[in-house]
């Protein structure tokens, strides 16, 4: 259990969003500072000059700070195409205006406005046949030199037909297409460091996967989806659930197109940004993210984990430069068939999960937000039992009084909703929780060496030196900013107000204290 003591030093919120512990990830180290003055020596950045590219994926997470670091940082870029499907009522124009809204763009937009202009939208489902793209616009693509696949599904909870829609026959449809671009240089396909989830250790390869491609997405098509429902257990295997599963199949179509300049790119847990396009920039809050921001608020107090498992995570900039620099090495280094890039960090920086909720607990103390509900406080347990205990005395049982002041008030009741959301949410995440991967990082490591030989190697940094604890006050302070659009203003009265769960925290717990020493008094007599 951390350690319940309010702390009185304060991390400014602005100089929570730099780093300062030694290095500063946006200067450019000692090697490549000294092939400055050899101009024979090769620019990444030139190596796309004129480039055609297309991007699945742009609209998420990932996609988009891929979109923001090729635009701002290889301006010889002649185009991006972006594939888009009407979404939520929108057409795909709309969604496109949309997208060039988005604060992810805002250096851009403010320095170099015109690069936006770059972006071109393709009408296109990667769950359809054929991505859904038509014939004038395939004929478009053919100019395209350089693909990145980042379109996914990565909800766990997705239904095994769905996920193999997305992410197994897109995956298919676009190495067709990729087939109909003659000056096709490089094809990343980002996967995920969990694509072998039953092996402890995954190397960068590609290994044999458990059925054929084709004849899952063919069953999943012929068969009624509850059927697909009733088997998917089934089919899993070992897999915990359809993401890894189809992800693992997706990767061997990629494998076996050996007529394409293909390569793999494996994050772990991809999270808040660490320094590019903004320190702590996120925009989702799916999986460890929305861990992150329920221990912030106090609603999130207990969960089923072995503390000392590594927690692998990867901030999203770095994946962004893998895979940039994945193509780059693909087209100009000819790194062999189909390499593979676990970018992962458990075997370079390693984190454990109690380490992990230590960090959140402090920032979340140091700079709440508004919007927290009761005092943050977190601890994990080895035992389903206590965790169902914890669970229903401090997550259902204060939801359910909530929301019954709430109904009294006239007001929506929704905390039951939510906890029985977040019970899922943590349910699913419990197969990595109590789990550690030994992750090969010889290609990855490779991938670092070529980009140290490039006069601009800085510019797409591998792996700086960071201090995870510092990471992880900047990860706070991007859901705070970002997620819940809470403004530093709000600082001094959120502090005002923790104080005050603080104390209502202590009144709790001497409260309950008592009434089990009655108890138990009671019961001897």
């Amino acid at each position: 259990m951390a350690t319940d003591t309010f702390s009185s030093d304060k991390m400014d919120y602005n100089k929570g969003m730099e780093f300062h512990n030694g290095n500063d990830p946006a200067t450019p180290n000692l090697n490549a500072s000294q092939n400055l003055e050899n101009p024979g020596v090769e620019s990444i950045a030139d190596w796309y000059d004129g480039s055609v590219i297309l991007v699945t994926g742009g609209t998420g997470f990932v996609g988009k700070a891929l979109l923001e670091k090729l635009l701002r940082s290889c301006p010889g870029i002649d185009t991006i195409y972006v594939l888009m499907r009407p979404k939520r009522g929108l057409t795909v124009e709309q969604r496109y205006k949309e997208l060039l809204k988005n604060q992810v763009f805002d250096r851009i937009r403010t320095r170099w406005p015109d690069r936006l202009s770059k972006l071109t939208p393709v009408t296109g489902d990667v769950a359809a046949p054929n991505l859904g793209v038509s014939a004038e616009q395939r004929e478009l693509l053919r100019n395209v030199t350089t693909v990145f696949h980042s379109a996914a599904t990565v909800r766990f909870t997705d239904p095994l037909h769905t996920a193999a829609a997305l992410n197994v026959q897109g995956t298919a449809s676009l190495l067709t297409l990729a087939g109909d671009m003659p000056g096709l240089k490089a094809l990343v396909h980002v996967s995920t460091a969990y694509s072998n989830a039953p092996r402890p250790h995954v190397d960068e390869v590609v290994y044999p996967p458990p059925y054929d491609p084709d004849s899952i997405v063919r069953c999943t098509k012929l068969l009624p989806a509850e059927t697909v429902e009733m088997i998917s257990a089934s089919i899993q295997g070992e897999h915990p659930n359809p993401y890894t599963l189809t992800k693992s199949l997706a990767e061997s179509i990629v494998y076996s197109h050996t007529d394409l300049p293909v390569c793999i790119v494996r994050p772990s847990i991809v999270t808040a940004a660490f320094q590019e396009p903004f320190p702590g920039w996120i925009d989702n809050v799916f999986g460890v993210t929305g861990l992150v921001m329920e221990i912030s608020r106090g609603t999130y107090r207990s969960g089923y984990c072995k503390e000392r498992c590594v927690v692998d995570l990867v901030p999203v900039d770095m994946v962004v430069n893998c895979c940039i620099l994945a193509a780059w090495r693909q087209g100009a280094k000819k790194p062999g068939r189909c390499p593979v890039y676990n970018a992962t960090s458990g075997s370079i920086n390693p984190l454990q999960w109690g380490q992990f909720t230590r960090f959140c607990l402090k920032w979340a103390r140091e700079n709440p937000t508004k919007y927290v509900m009761w005092y943050p406080n977190f601890s994990f347990t080895e035992s389903r039992l206590m965790n169902t205990f914890w669970e229903v005395s401090l997550h259902f049982l204060p939801a359910f009084l909530y929301d019954v002041i709430l109904r009294a008030q006239g007001r929506k009741a929704i905390m039951m909703k939510i906890a029985r959301r977040f019970k899922m949410a943590a349910a699913t995440g419990e197969y990595f929780a109590n789990r550690e991967w030994q992750f090969g990082i010889s290609e990855y490591t490779a991938l670092h060496n070529d980009t140290l030989a490039a006069i601009d190697g800085a510019s797409f940094f591998h792996w700086p030196e960071f201090n995870w604890e510092t990471y992880i006050g900047a990860y706070m302070l991007g859901i705070r900013r970002f997620i819940l659009k809470d403004t530093p203003d709000s600082l001094v009265q959120a502090r005002a107000k923790l104080r005050k769960l603080y104390w209502l925290n202590k009144f709790m717990q001497a409260a309950t204290g008592i009434y089990l020493v009655k108890f138990w008094l009671r019961r001897m007599r």
